[in-house]
């Protein structure tokens, strides 16, 4: 076994371990939830799946991000077919160990690649630039400083570094096949690396061949090395948009999911029918001032977020300027399971750190000026639900603190006693269409 494939073996194995354990981090931290995921309906659920985190159908309600989102999804997804060719190549030492099998598949399949590579390239250097000198509104938000910002720019450079990486492997790799044909298998003509191949045909052969391993390694590196990072990245997306559309409510949009303990004891005070083979458990805690209060879903989802700032640039009280943003729900949400997951795992506090969600994540004033319009929720690509979190935070405003602001307590009392919002008798709520017939008589 060469230095080289010895080399290869030990950063692959270094990958592996690296996202196995970042992977059972996400999924302790997701676990602080309370409940279980839904496994009803799979039939709707992967409807979702396959609509709108496999076929980007939300995306496309803004075209031309659309567009350019779509390539990059493209390339990720079929460019990373190569990366089959390169691991097994890095194993055993070969070059291109497909290329014989596939014959004149092959040179088609690498001018698919190719042309993908390039679609990502010119898409990344366009969200560049929307990013950093357009400054698209969405993503200079009061939340969108220091990491979040530097991490969206990262990546993209990443992206942009590892497609040039593969033009620059197959640009001298062509030169190589004509001058040295046992060792470099033909590929057949390449439709855009073959315009750097001038570039590269005055160089020897030593030039070359280090040329064309530093751009390999480099690319394959760089892919082991993105997979773990995007982990503790935003881009975490890539992979748990799939599970969370999968796990997204089914409800029609504004329909609030009640308390069981709670609906049925309204039940049996108004006489109604009770399931009395149903005991559901005393709640730790009416609605959430922690993590550990919210869904499983609702975590999962914070980790699936995309920051892409859609459900802030639509939600009409931020729009209004008020301290709500959506995105920072979600942000946020995900920031206290991190520090709550580290914690633990170091043997720390935990959930017993003296800080909460919130209070010292998500303040009183956001989740007050939501209006439950449910825009963010319909904005949101891969069906996020910003606001159950920020129902369950004002659930336990109201009936943990009675910390709601005086005008909803007075509504809250007026549906206690009279069954709506106003304060009047339920006896005189038709009392408008009694005066309206008078007038008409």
């Amino acid at each position: 076994m060469s230095f080289q494939q010895l080399l290869f073996i030990l950063i692959l194995a270094l990958a592996f371990v690296l996202i196995r354990r970042r992977a059972i981090q996400i999924s302790r931290n997701i676990r602080l939830g309370k409940g279980s995921f839904p496994k009803d309906h799979g039939k709707d659920r992967m409807r979702n799946v396959l609509l709108i985190a496999f076929g980007q159908k939300k995306m496309f309600k803004r075209p031309a991000p659309a567009i350019l989102h779509f390539f990059v999804y493209a390339g990720f997804l079929v460019i990373n077919i190569e990366v089959l060719e390169f691991v097994i190549d890095g194993v055993s030492g070969s070059h291109r160990i497909f290329a014989p099998y596939l014959a004149g598949a092959y040179p088609v399949l690498m001018n698919i690649f190719e042309f993908l590579a390039v679609s990502v390239l010119v898409a990344c250097s366009a969200f560049l630039v929307r990013r950093n000198i357009m400054k698209v509104r969405r993503f200079w938000s009061a939340e969108m400083k220091a990491w979040p910002r530097l991490d969206a720019n990262l990546i993209l450079i990443t992206e942009i570094l590892l497609m040039i990486a593969i033009l620059t492997m197959n640009a001298a790799d062509q030169v190589l096949q004509a001058r040295i044909p046992d060792q470099y298998p033909p590929t057949g003509p390449l439709l855009f690396s073959r315009f750097l191949v001038p570039g590269f045909s005055g160089l020897a052969d030593p030039a070359l061949m280090l040329t064309e391993r530093f751009a390999w390694w480099f690319h394959i590196a760089g892919i082991l090395g993105f997979a773990v990072y995007i982990t503790y990245s935003k881009h975490l997306h890539i992979f748990l948009a799939f599970p969370n559309t999968f796990y997204a409510s089914l409800k029609p949009k504004g329909q609030m999911s009640a308390m069981e303990v709670v609906t049925t004891e309204v039940r049996s005070m108004l006489g109604l029918p009770v399931d009395t083979l149903a005991n559901p458990p005393e709640p730790g805690r009416f609605g959430a001032k922690d993590v550990n209060d919210l869904s499983r879903v609702s975590l999962l989802a914070a980790f699936a977020c995309t920051e892409c700032g859609r459900c802030t640039a639509e939600c009409p009280a931020n729009i209004t300027g008020k301290a709500l943003s959506p995105r920072k729900i979600m942000m946020d949400t995900r920031d206290r399971m991190e520090e709550v997951g580290k914690s633990m795992a170091n043997g720390g506090a935990g959930l017993n750190d003296g800080k909460s969600l919130f209070g010292d994540y998500i303040t009183r004033e956001e989740v007050n000026a939501c209006t439950s319009c449910n825009a963010c929720v319909e904005a949101c690509p891969v069906m996020i639900n910003p606001l159950e979190i920020i129902l369950e935070i004002r659930r336990y405003i109201a009936m943990e603190e009675s910390g709601s602001p005086p005008s909803w307590n007075m509504m809250f009392q007026n549906i206690e006693n009279n069954f709506a919002p106003w304060k009047f008798s339920p006896a005189d709520r038709f009392n408008w269409a009694k005066e309206n017939n008078e007038l008409k008589t």
